[in-house]
């Protein structure tokens, strides 16, 4: 494989756009077989911090500002960081002329191992994790990636036949990439994005990669609660599975009454009861469902699944509980980057609950949004660049409790002011991070250490 791979890149011309979490260990790789690379990025090189150390070891040119799309067509290559608008014109200049690939693509092509692709408007994250954990605790060499933990491509020789990947795509990585994995799920579709993809039906056509150029001896996951998870399905050239809260299903896994069940055709079997799940939300059912089906196909075994299904508690950031302050809780649901996920938070609670929500704007509607916020919740405390539109929804709809906030902080100070015993404050922003933290993971973290504050200033007053 390694003489292969240095046949392909020795001596190759390569351009990598965007210096980040996943290309710099893209260009260490390519490098390593040969590759002459530029490395390009809008930032200066103040803003790359520590990964412009790195880069300079390598010794690769570096073009960086303004000028970083420019004479792209000159390489043999051209690597793209993923969440690049792909209609810019000095990038849709390159097509058919220039190879446009990503990290994502070389880790699929010289992947040795099965690799099972999770992607979805919401949920893709806890199902990625639960299929690691249930392949995990099947004794199985696993390795879990993409859009979540470290990037593979260092790793990809060392993955041996026998392991199983597990791969969290989004629609930014499965863009234009070409090629679908051994097994494929998708959890769900809804509006996501539409600030880089434009329109939902580019949006929908980047997570049809995920499945398209299956073989008919592949495996393809769909909801079948949702109506475009079964349109998907009915054009999927591969054998087609479902998971369901709503209708029984076959071959599959779905819910009846307080049981998870799964059928394959032939065989019925109860894997999990409800009453032992840990996970928080009848959304977080669906996706022990689908990770289910999606772990069995990859030999996990039935012990395996269902101790993950009744003993996983979660990944940080989506429904956390952080602390509990005078009977209000307070939970942590950074993760919540567009409205549908923010519904599926409210939804989770029946007890009175403060939403903290705003952030970037991706041009996404909070119409329904507001709706739920109507039905589920006390009151609603807005910030960031959405705040205004979140305010005018949820007003839209009738009075409602809105209360405007400067940032996190000043949001967090109000809802204090406002809970009593009994009451959830949830940060579920339905927006990104973008413009106030670097990530949801930071903004989740900061959310976290000022309810800690809260609670520590809490304690010294009773000292």
């Amino acid at each position: 494989m390694e003489e292969r791979i240095r046949k392909e890149w020795q001596g190759k011309s390569v351009a990598v756009i965007g210096l980040g979490v996943s290309n710099v260990p893209l260009i260490r790789f390519l490098h390593r077989f040969g590759a002459r690379i530029s490395g390009r990025d809008r930032a200066c090189r103040e803003q790359l911090g520590e990964r412009l150390a790195q880069l300079e070891e390598l010794d690769i040119e570096l073009v960086l500002g303004d000028a970083y799309l420019e004479q792209l067509a000159d390489y043999d290559a051209v690597f793209l960081t993923p969440g690049i608008p792909k209609d810019l014109p000095k990038l849709t200049a390159l097509s058919g002329k220039t190879e446009i690939l990503s990290e994502i693509a070389l880790v699929m092509r010289y992947c040795r191992a099965p690799i099972f692709g999770i992607t979805g408007s919401s949920g893709k994250t806890t199902t990625t994790t639960l299929v690691g954990e249930m392949f995990r605790q099947s004794g199985l060499t696993t390795y879990v990636g993409g859009n979540i933990g470290t990037p593979l491509i260092e790793q990809v020789l060392d993955i041996p036949p026998e392991a199983r990947v597990v791969l969290e795509l989004s629609s930014f990585q499965l863009e234009q990439l070409g090629q679908s994995p051994d097994y494929a799920l998708v959890t769900n579709i809804s509006e996501n994005h539409l600030d880089i993809h434009r329109t939902m039906d580019a949006y929908i056509a980047a997570k049809k990669e995920i499945y398209s150029h299956q073989p008919a001896d592949a495996c393809a996951v769909f909801n079948f609660d949702d109506p475009l998870g079964r349109e998907m399905a009915a054009e999927a050239p591969s054998q087609v599975y479902y998971f369901s809260l709503t209708d029984t299903v076959n071959p599959g896994a779905y819910l009846n009454g307080s049981q998870l069940i799964y059928c394959d055709g032939t065989q019925t079997r109860v894997f999990a009861q409800t009453d032992q799940v840990q996970l928080p939300g009848r959304h977080n059912l669906a996706n022990l469902l689908a990770a289910a089906v999606m772990a069995r196909l990859g030999g996990a075994s039935w012990e395996a699944i269902t101790h993950v299904c009744h003993s996983f508690q979660g990944v940080e950031h989506r429904l956390e509980l952080v602390g509990e302050l005078d009977g209000v809780r307070y939970y942590n649901d950074s993760i919540a980057t567009t409205p549908t996920r923010a519904i599926a938070g409210l939804r989770t609670f029946s007890d009175p609950v403060i939403l903290l929500a705003g952030g970037y704007d991706k041009k996404l509607s909070f119409a329904e949004m507001a709706r739920e916020i109507h039905n589920r919740a006390k009151a609603v405390i807005v910030f960031g660049d959405t705040a205004e539109k979140i305010k005018e929804a949820v007003l839209s709809c009738g009075p409602f409790a809105v209360y405007s906030a400067a940032d996190l902080a000043e949001a967090v100070s109000i809802s204090r002011a406002l809970a009593v015993s009994g009451d959830v404050v949830l940060l579920s922003p339905g927006c990104a991070s973008y413009g106030m933290y670097r990530n949801f993971a930071e903004r989740g973290q900061h959310f976290r250490s000022l309810v800690q504050t809260l609670i520590e200033e809490d304690k010294r007053c009773m000292n």
